[in-house]
């Protein structure tokens, strides 16, 4: 796992000890931020279930004007303060300790995300439910915004979606990436 473009390029980041979290692959990643672009640089990131924080600090370092990590996870938490201290990265982050669904049913923030990553656990149909309260609670995601679902792509289902929209879906292995905007 490394930092693949921009200011912290080639830094090596820690993994979650154990088998908690599922890291992104440097290919899916690399093509994730390419299909992002600059539309990163200036941005505010939201990203759920944060595991290492190795997208958030892909964003930080090609230019993400901030990044909020949410995670639950003791171990994972000191891995992504770890990794934004290694890669110098931590004055444009803010780590938040708390469960995802907890984080996104209190108040909207001041200022919606550009970009809303969402990665959590495999198999557990928790990327449908925190997709589905994005779209109960639209205001976290800029007019213009996107939310973004890493998933496996057996866990594909279609949503019933009132404020959010599927626009593309790519599939690179093991690792499926939705994008979704608002309607």
């Amino acid at each position: 796992m490394r930092v693949i473009a921009g200011k912290a390029k080639g830094h090596r980041l820690r993994a979650v000890p154990g088998g908690g979290t599922r890291p992104i692959t440097d290919r899916a990643k690399s093509a994730l931020f390419s299909i992002i672009g600059d539309g990163v640089v200036g941005s505010r990131f939201l990203d759920l279930f944060a595991g290492t924080g190795q997208v958030g600090i892909e964003a930080l370092s090609r230019g993400a004007r901030e990044v909020v990590f949410v995670e639950r996870g003791g171990q994972a938490l000191r891995t992504i303060r770890a990794n934004l201290a290694h890669t110098r990265l931590a004055e444009r982050a803010r780590v938040v300790r708390a469960d995802v669904f907890d984080f996104l049913s209190k108040a909207m923030p001041g200022e919606a995300f550009n970009y809303i990553y969402v990665a959590p656990p495999q198999y557990k149909g928790l990327w449908a439910r925190t997709l589905m309260l994005l779209d109960a609670r639209p205001g976290w995601l800029a007019a213009d915004g996107w939310a973004i679902a890493q998933i496996h792509p057996r866990e594909y289902e279609a949503l019933a979606l009132e404020h959010l929209a599927l626009f593309d879906q790519r599939a690179y292995g093991s690792v499926m990436l939705c994008f979704y905007v608002l309607r």
